[in-house]
């Protein structure tokens, strides 16, 4: 990154820097400040201006998008062909990096062209409605919403309050809910919580169920037909489930694949839906799975 970008980003002001949940950096553009209501451009004096049109933005070059990419791969791209597979990088603190490019044909990205560095936050008090429901399920809740509408702040929340009661499992495939480091989560995620990362969710489910014996588990993001089956198989030996899924409402929840066949399946004894992106980590509905609710 360039000393002029460094410097106009360390002059942006810290009451500018509050609620702020992403940076992007695209090529050959201004700098993005996204917040929950409201996107900001960076100007070369620190101030974040309203539009992206104005001549006082400073710029993204290729050169600075090399840079950052290579400082995220601690100077060494062909250690992190992993990453540059799965399309982010996930630092210290739980802030994730997304990154955008060309996929080679052996599909590892190459030409970066953006970089969208998501912020990672506790949120204390957000489960509070919906914790004494998960330690009085049978099988668990299903927690859903649409992208940045807080899913994975309401899973951390939700795993540190059951976690401070019942044996749980973690599985933090990115490295997004307890964030940690060097083995020690960087978040609280509850006193007797377990944290698998590193491997896929369905494997650290089923790794969870035989050899820690929790009594609950906790998962962001099912994505896939083996993460339900994970799930299913898991829920099957007793164990309670809290996860995340894009959704959302009902109707997008059953239109995919993996949410259809959880629900066929009772896996889950309700469904928590958040409000949105401009107030994440608030909950709109929760939705009991015998038809009946709860507003």
């Amino acid at each position: 990154m360039t000393e002029q970008i460094r410097a106009a980003m360390e002059r942006v002001r810290e009451t500018d820097r509050s609620g702020l949940t992403d940076i992007c950096l695209y090529c050959e553009r201004p700098p993005a400040f996204v917040y929950p209501d409201r996107i900001r451009y960076l100007s070369a004096d620190g101030n974040l201006m309203n539009s992206g049109r104005y001549s006082a933005l400073v710029h993204i070059t290729k050169n600075d998008l090399k840079s950052i990419v290579s400082s995220l791969a601690q100077h060494s791209l062909h250690t992190c062909e992993r990453e540059f597979r799965q399309g982010f990088f996930t630092l210290p603190g739980g802030i994730r990096v997304g990154v955008a490019g060309t996929y080679t044909s052996s599909g590892v990205l190459r030409d970066w062209n953006s970089l969208d560095f998501r912020f990672a936050s506790a949120k204390y008090g957000c489960a509070d409605r919906i914790y004494p429901r998960m330690l009085g399920s049978r099988r668990g809740l299903l927690i859903c919403g649409g992208v940045s509408s807080g899913k994975t702040t309401m899973i951390r929340e939700l795993c540190r309050l059951c976690g401070d009661q019942v044996r749980t499992s973690l599985i933090d495939e990115r490295g997004e809910i307890a964030a940690l480091k060097e083995g020690e989560p960087q978040f609280d995620v509850g006193l007797l919580t377990s944290v698998i990362s590193g491997i896929s969710r369905a494997n650290g489910i089923i790794s969870a169920v035989r050899t820690l014996s929790p009594a609950m588990i906790f998962c962001d993001e099912l994505a896939s037909t083996g993460d339900a089956e994970a799930v299913i198989e898991g829920s099957g030996c007793g164990v309670r489930f809290a996860a995340t899924m894009h959704a959302r409402d009902m109707e997008q929840l059953m239109s995919r694949q993996t949410g259809c066949r959880l629900m066929e399946a009772c896996a889950f004894d309700a469904v928590v839906f958040l409000a949105g992106s401009s107030s994440p980590g608030t909950i709109r509905e929760v939705r009991l799975l015998n038809d009946a609710s709860e507003n």
